[in-house]
């Protein structure tokens, strides 16, 4: 991820945020080359977020090549055919504004946001970025390193930083998922150039592709600019994805990590979950908020408050296009043992899958939820995301307005019978995560 500083940009982007979330109107249509748009008009300040998000992420990497999606999230900054190697971010930030990119194992997302009078530069760039990318030696060499120094820093010089990828790789046999999103650097080493150049021709096209622009905008002055930009670039080939099923699980996974970089262990519980397009993923949500959100929540006010047998705890429900991972983790107090948090841990399930939450908890969930949905539409930039992101992964694009719809809907009953359908024993992973001598980890 790229991180730039911005400052007229900000000035405005924060007044935008002020005002309250509403209905979010938008505009979308489909060009001949498969490029889906979306234009969302909000003239209250004058900002405006172009971006484009790719349906490839991790999941779509082959064997053995791991790292792609997140490599090009870099590699793609790199230059184009009319862009100077290393002038991207120059003229965004000469121009006021501020870009960045993502990748999860779903989708790739770049964006620029920029004083409004530049809307017609975001979308010159975007498209120099989908039809004249510069894939060569020097380049693809150069994000190597970055990428490597990233994956040290975040990841295998972090404390508990192998955490996830620990998860995924018990979690998941067969799904691509059981691969973190920043790969393998011994598959990026061992790729050549032309499997870079394939990578990019296969999924970096607009009929894989949406387009956005949000903010002070001219619809009918946008779509001309977009159809200026983007018409004539070729469609790619259709990308064909089946998803991978993976067996339930029905008996308890036991295993152990030793990291070098920690000195207070860590007992994960972790569970194989339904696609975050699923009703029951949203119900997934409020148990998690239930359990481990601020310091009223259960599990922490028991175990962290009252008990004093963890230092820290949570529980997260991580939802993704095929299926999802909601983990549970703890990490003991001075002398206590990882049996007694995990015990703690099913104490606290085990309430919320055979009692009913009182109706305050509840209520109190449906104002937290509320209050991230406002928090969601509140900027052009945050719009602009939920926009690709529903009209991509969920094929619905009116769940920016719609899906705190579906969080009013989810019962007390249904927070009970959910948590027992998928938070048992016996589907699940029970990770300790612990600590490594220095000495033991240079052998």
């Amino acid at each position: 991820m790229k991180l730039k500083f911005f400052t007229i940009v900000s000035f405005f982007a924060l007044m935008a945020m002020t005002t309250m979330a509403q209905q979010v109107e938008f505009e979308e249509y489909d060009l001949a080359n498969g490029l889906h748009v979306i234009l969302h008009q909000d003239n209250t300040a004058p900002v405006v977020t172009t971006s484009v998000m790719y349906h490839v992420g991790a999941k779509n990497e082959k064997n053995k090549r791991s790292g792609f999606a997140h490599f090009f999230e870099h590699l793609l900054f790199e230059g184009t055919k009319n862009i100077g190697r290393g002038e991207w971010s120059k003229i965004v930030n000469a121009n006021g504004g501020y870009d960045n990119a993502s990748t999860t194992d779903d989708r790739t997302y770049y964006f620029e946001t920029f004083p409004s009078n530049n809307v017609e530069l975001g979308l010159w760039m975007e498209a120099e970025r989908m039809l004249h990318p510069i894939i060569n030696k020097i380049g693809v060499d150069t994000q190597n390193e970055v990428v490597k120094e990233e994956k040290r820093l975040h990841f295998d010089n972090q404390p508990y930083g192998h955490f996830l990828e620990q998860v995924k790789l018990k979690l998941f046999s067969k799904h691509p998922y059981q691969h973190t999103t920043i790969g393998s650097m011994a598959d990026l080493d061992a790729a050549t150039l032309d499997e870079f150049l394939d990578f990019n021709h296969m999924y970096y096209a607009p009929n894989n592709a949406t387009l956005v622009v949000a903010g002070d905008i001219d619809i009918a002055k946008t779509k001309a600019m977009v159809a200026k930009y983007f018409t004539d670039i070729p469609k790619g080939k259709a990308v064909a994805y089946t998803k991978i099923e993976e067996s339930p699980i029905t008996q308890e996974i036991k295993s152990e990590y030793y990291d070098p970089n920690i000195q207070i262990p860590a007992l994960v519980a972790a569970y194989r979950t339904p696609s975050m397009k699923e009703h029951d993923a949203y119900v997934l949500d409020m148990i998690s908020t239930l359990l481990s959100d601020g310091k009223s929540s259960r599990m922490y006010k028991q175990m962290v408050d009252v008990d004093k047998k963890a230092l820290q705890v949570g529980a997260i429900n991580l939802s993704q296009e095929d299926y999802g991972m909601y983990i549970v983790y703890a990490l003991p107090m001075g002398k206590v043992s990882l049996d007694d948090v995990l015990a703690d841990m099913e104490t606290q399930i085990k309430k919320v899958q055979t009692e009913l939450i009182s109706e305050k908890e509840y209520q109190k969930l449906q104002n937290k939820f509320e209050n991230n949905f406002v928090n969601a539409n509140s900027s052009i930039q945050g719009i602009a995301n939920s926009l690709a992101r529903y009209q991509m992964l969920y094929g619905n694009t009116n769940l920016i307005n719609d899906e705190i719809k579906i969080y009013r809907s989810i019962t007390r009953e249904e927070i009970r019978d959910v948590a027992k359908k998928y938070l048992n024993t016996n589907q699940r992973l029970v990770l300790k995560y612990l600590p490594k001598a220095k000495e033991d980890a240079k052998k």
